[in-house]
């Protein structure tokens, strides 16, 4: 921990996008956008083959990564030292606990060194055997290795396996380009071989029939979209596979599932504020569909069946934080929903499990969760924890006619525990306790549930943690993090990695802002569209509060978050950059305006119920012109910023980190370094092998600490 924070060590001069004129009018409006040039024309072919990216782009892009690598080069021995304490913290052959489905148990593991996860089963009665053993392996069958089908490719991703009903077939998913275009593979379990066929361009899960001679799957469009349901009988040619289910509407992604009792397939088309489920028996999977409930705008719902009923978790007749309804099998529509768990104000329904003699919820008061059991006769009780903040999860499992459920539980302080629970005796039974290899000692830690004050009066929950021994005087540097779209929360969580800056002196903090759900569907409401700047507004009173509080001071907070909170990070720069002495922007959706006007982008239709359509509404332009970190990067002096991307990321496409640091450059009047690191071999999530990952952390946290020395030893250091 006593390892020297070196400086940024700038090359003479920084890469200079070339400024191409080229403006564009919208409602009236002359917008000028001169590095529009680093949006490749043939994005589509580049996202399916990276080596066709034009020479100028892939020119710049290898300049700025060359330049990063050049300003980052002194903090090597840090980086190594960072990634050494993570991965020490990491139990390598770790596994999940065995989850039991008829006469298996199914889990994953990953083995000593390997990168990628192991597929695993074993017998149910070995498992039960060799669990009060303590033997973790006797019996296992390897249906899976990752480390064998990645070996050799730059990059690899599992994204899903599910076994057919009879145990005898696995389908799975795999992108090999960090595009999200996934393909599926059928594995015989028998001989643990797959078959020859192969299907294409999905969107990377399947669900079986239940004769196990077929599987569903979600197929992309041209434009990257889930946009089609396809059934694939078992062999036969791809381009025989049927349509099951096709959307119209770009602005609706299409996803599967099955339900708990496992006898419906799931189709829901979606966007942000919109639901419609449809059903299909998979008993008899060419039968027509049933529509649950068509569409009504702003109606969401999700289904679970239950015998002859169905239940459904919505937010119809006005319960904006949701509620339980229940109907016959034969007459879904909304005319036949009856209250079940009616609608509390305040009281958030984020999850609903249906098992065979019971409905189980996740819920969530005052941003902590609780878990609620309510039994055939309407008698219900509450599995909760006392910490001031912490996480608690649900994980479904395979089976319906149980009494069993399993949570995980963890705080920031507390690392994670997996929990058995039995709805009928109440007995909790830890199955697992996350190992920490190289040491941890929760009460050398606090953890704390503070709020801030916004702009107009709201008290915006923060979770933080810093090491008990740490002097609360100001002068702590400060990694805030924060998100704060698509109802989404940020749970207060046991995370190993944080540990390597809060041992070296680091308060942590997560700003729960608008935007998430962490006080209701509500609170999510006023961060999106019109009301978007909330979210802005809130980051920025959480790190004065902070401030405010003693546990850092003004320049001395790195700011840090990605996708939608990358935005949140260019938002923060252009309105507060004095707060911080650093800011870390992963993936960041930054040119928000260019991409809600280009309906082709992958995600564009289906984010205009998030953010507004700037081509129809001249409200929403003005809005999101007003807010869009690209085109309100001013004049001004910007901290150091840190933008990472990925070329293949369909989500936020690589020009955006790009666009943005070359405007940065080219109007800023002092401060920085802006940084620019394009990952040229991965997408959105960034390098798929945990290890690999491990290298990327060490990165942001080696900025984050070199930013903050700089800033308290007065540095500017120049862009």
């Amino acid at each position: 921990m006593t390892l020297a924070i070196p400086p940024f060590t700038l090359p003479a001069d920084a890469p200079k996008a070339e400024a191409r004129p080229h403006t564009f009018t919208v409602h009236g409006r002359q917008i000028e956008d001169p590095f529009a040039w680093l949006k490749a024309e043939n994005w589509r072919d580049v996202l399916k083959d990276p080596s066709t990216l034009p020479a100028d782009i892939r020119a710049y892009l290898e300049a700025e990564n060359a330049y990063a690598e050049a300003a980052l080069s002194w903090a090597g021995d840090l980086r190594k030292a960072l990634v050494a304490e993570m991965r020490g913290r990491i139990r390598e052959d770790d596994g999940s606990v065995p989850d039991p489905d008829g006469p298996f148990a199914y889990y994953t593991r990953h083995r000593q060194g390997g990168q990628h996860p192991l597929i695993c089963r074993r017998p149910r009665t070995v498992h039960r055997i060799a669990e009060e053993a303590g033997d973790g392996e006797t019996g296992e069958e390897i249906l899976l290795d990752g480390d064998r089908e990645g070996e050799g490719l730059a990059f690899f991703e599992i994204s899903g396996a599910a076994h057919s009903d009879d145990h005898r077939l696995l389908a799975w998913g795999a992108d090999t380009k960090g595009s999200e275009l996934h393909t599926l593979r059928v594995r015989d379990l028998d001989t643990l071989t797959d078959r020859s066929e192969r299907v294409e361009n999905t969107a990377g899960d399947a669900v079986w029939n239940a004769a196990g001679t077929a599987f569903f799957y979600v197929a992309l469009d041209e434009n990257h979209r889930p946009a089609r349901v396809m059934r694939h009988r078992l062999g036969t040619d791809q381009a025989e596979d049927t349509i099951v289910y096709e959307e119209a509407d770009p602005g609706f992604f299409v996803n599967i599932g099955r339900t708990q009792s496992g006898t419906y397939l799931t189709i829901t088309a979606s966007d942000h504020e919109t639901a419609e489920v449809h059903l299909l028996d998979r008993a008899n999977d060419e039968a027509a569909l049933t529509v649950v409930a068509p569409r009504e705008n702003r109606l969401i719902y999700s289904v679970e069946h239950w015998a002859s009923h169905l239940v459904i978790l919505t937010n119809a007749d006005g319960a904006v934080d949701f509620k339980i309804v229940t109907c016959p099998l034969e007459t879904p529509a909304r005319a036949h929903w009856v209250d079940a768990v009616p609608y509390r104000p305040g009281v958030m329904i984020r999850h609903l499990h249906v098992l065979g003699n019971h409905l189980v919820r996740l819920e969530l008061e005052n941003a902590l969760p609780r878990i609620v059991v309510r039994d055939l006769k309407g008698e219900e009780h509450t599995v909760s924890f006392a910490e001031e903040a912490y996480s608690l999860g649900l994980l479904p499992g395979y089976e319906f006619e149980t009494n069993r459920i399993r949570f995980v539980y963890s705080s920031m302080t507390t690392p994670s525990e997996t929990y058995d629970y039995d709805c009928v005796t109440r007995a909790r039974i830890l199955r697992k306790r996350q190992s920490v290899p190289s040491g941890h000692e929760p009460a050398d830690y606090v953890t704390r549930r503070l709020f801030a004050t916004a702009e107009d009066g709201q008290t915006v929950p923060i979770s933080l943690i810093h090491r008990r021994d740490l002097a609360l005087d100001g002068s702590a540097p400060l990694l805030l993090y924060g998100y704060g779209s698509y109802g989404t929360l940020m749970p207060a969580a046991f995370r190993t990695n944080l540990l390597s800056l809060v041992d070296r002196g680091f308060v942590y903090a997560i700003a729960h802002v608008r935007g998430g759900t962490e006080k209701g569907w509500n609170w999510y409401l006023d961060g999106k569209r019109e009301k978007k700047p909330n979210t802005f507004t809130d980051f920025v009173a959480c790190g004065r509060a902070l401030i405010e509080a003693g546990y850092t001071a003004q320049g001395r907070i790195v700011a840090h978050g990605g996708s939608a909170g990358g935005m949140l990070m260019g938002a923060a720069a252009n309105l507060a950059p004095e707060l911080f002495a650093g800011i870390v922007a992963d993936v960041p959706f930054v040119d928000v305006l260019n991409t809600m006007l280009d309906a082709d982008l992958p995600l564009t239709p289906p984010e205009w119920p998030e953010w507004g359509n700037p081509g129809e509404s001249e409200a929403a332009f003005s809005t999101i012109l007003s807010y869009s970190p690209y085109d309100n990067v001013a004049a001004k002096h910007y901290p150091a910023i840190l933008a990472l991307g990925g070329l293949t990321d369909p989500r936020v496409t690589y020009w955006e980190p790009a666009k943005w640091v070359a405007r940065l450059r080219a109007t800023m009047t002092g401060g920085g370094p802006i940084l620019c690191k394009i990952n040229m071999e991965a997408g959105h999530g960034g390098a798929a092998g945990r290890f690999d990952r491990l290298e990327e952390v060490g990165l942001i946290y080696a900025f984050a600490l070199m930013a903050s020395a700089a800033a308290k030893d007065g540095v500017q250091a120049g862009h």
